[in-house]
């Protein structure tokens, strides 16, 4: 079921495929399905950011991901 949400995803973009590619390959390392959400939004704020591609990101991401960073490091 979740494989074939993968065909849907915009290969030719980037900052789109990375972290989704991060977030399907870290769900089964993990043991944890929220860990590789959370590891596929981290990233993709990541990415953004680099890219400069600010329009994609929402208020809304970009505190979730600082608060899924300081979960993770602290």
């Amino acid at each position: 079921m979740m494989v074939s949400a993968v065909q849907k995803i915009d290969f030719s973009d980037y900052s789109e495929s990375i972290p989704a590619f991060i977030c399907v390959l870290f769900m089964p390392l993990a043991y944890s399905i929220s860990d590789g959400i959370v590891l596929g939004l981290i990233s993709y704020v990541l990415i953004n950011i680099l890219c400069g591609n600010f329009k994609k990101l929402t208020p809304g991401m970009l505190i979730l991901a600082a608060i899924f960073v300081l979960k993770f490091f602290v």
